[in-house]
């Protein structure tokens, strides 16, 4: 199954890549990978999930030197810049509703089913994440969901945001999911 990722991602990691000049991005991508890397990124165009895997793994281990954490905070914090770029994604003090918007617009990132929401209430959610990916980049990929998660809910007013893994495919389990916690606006 060929799987792509739609450019306005893949771009994202793009930059973060070409940001680091003093990396031997060659330990890590492919001379095709690196092509990609050298062209501009069409915003609008679809790019091969495994060269957006590999660069996932080579920004994790120089640019995160293999900290889950600081993956984590790039999700939350991305999740500002995306809602600049797409304004109706946040619905005002809406948790719910911003949640239901977030699975749309993901949807259009990646032409597979990399997540679903199938559990939402008022107050908490459940994530099921699958970005059919390698052990090391399917718990990055997640850690950074998470971490976007907690930052389109805090965008759309949500207090005490908690978020666990319940299940997580990397560890064995049959699949990932996370499950989202917080108490609704006031």
């Amino acid at each position: 199954m060929h799987r792509h990722v739609k450019g306005s991602l893949f771009a994202d990691y793009v930059r973060m890549v070409r940001s680091r000049k003093d990396v031997d991005w060659s330990r890590h991508l492919s001379p095709e990978d690196m092509g990609f890397v050298l062209r501009q990124v069409d915003l609008e165009a679809w790019y091969p999930m495994e060269t957006f895997e590999r660069l996932g793994n080579g920004i994790l281990a120089e640019t995160a030197g293999g900290e889950l954490a600081r993956v984590r905070l790039w999700g939350r914090l991305s999740a500002g810049p995306l809602h600049e770029r797409y304004p109706t994604l946040v619905a005002p003090r809406d948790p719910v509703e911003t949640l239901m918007r977030f699975r749309t617009l993901r949807s259009a990132f990646f032409d597979f089913p990399a997540l679903d929401i199938p559990m939402l209430l008022r107050d908490q959610a459940h994530v099921e994440i699958r970005f059919h990916m390698g052990p090391a980049a399917e718990e990055a990929a997640s850690f950074q969901t998470m971490g976007f998660c907690e930052g389109v809910l805090a965008l759309a007013e949500a207090d005490d945001i908690r978020a666990e893994f319940d299940e997580r495919s990397w560890a064995g389990d049959p699949r990932t999911r996370l499950h989202l916690f917080w108490s609704p606006p006031r």
